[in-house]
């Protein structure tokens, strides 16, 4: 079972972050439009999700990221 977590990514659906001497240091840039994504390991959502209040923005989605699978 652990095994499985690990490998399980997840989408957050983020809004209001605004490029700032915070943002700038992450490994991508932040746009100033209204909602944007970020792929977040599941180890790492906890702090994911303190990051992204800290630095002003609000998640308004998280989704696990999956293979689509052709029906």
């Amino acid at each position: 079972m652990l095994k499985q977590s690990l490998n399980r990514v997840f989408v957050y659906e983020v809004e209001g972050l605004r490029q700032n001497e915070q943002t700038t240091s992450n490994s991508y840039p932040v746009r100033n439009s209204s909602k944007f994504l970020i792929q977040v390991p599941y180890n790492r959502m906890n702090e994911e999700m303190q990051r992204i209040s800290r630095i002003g923005g609000r998640i308004v989605n998280i989704r696990p990221l999956t293979e689509s699978a052709a029906p």
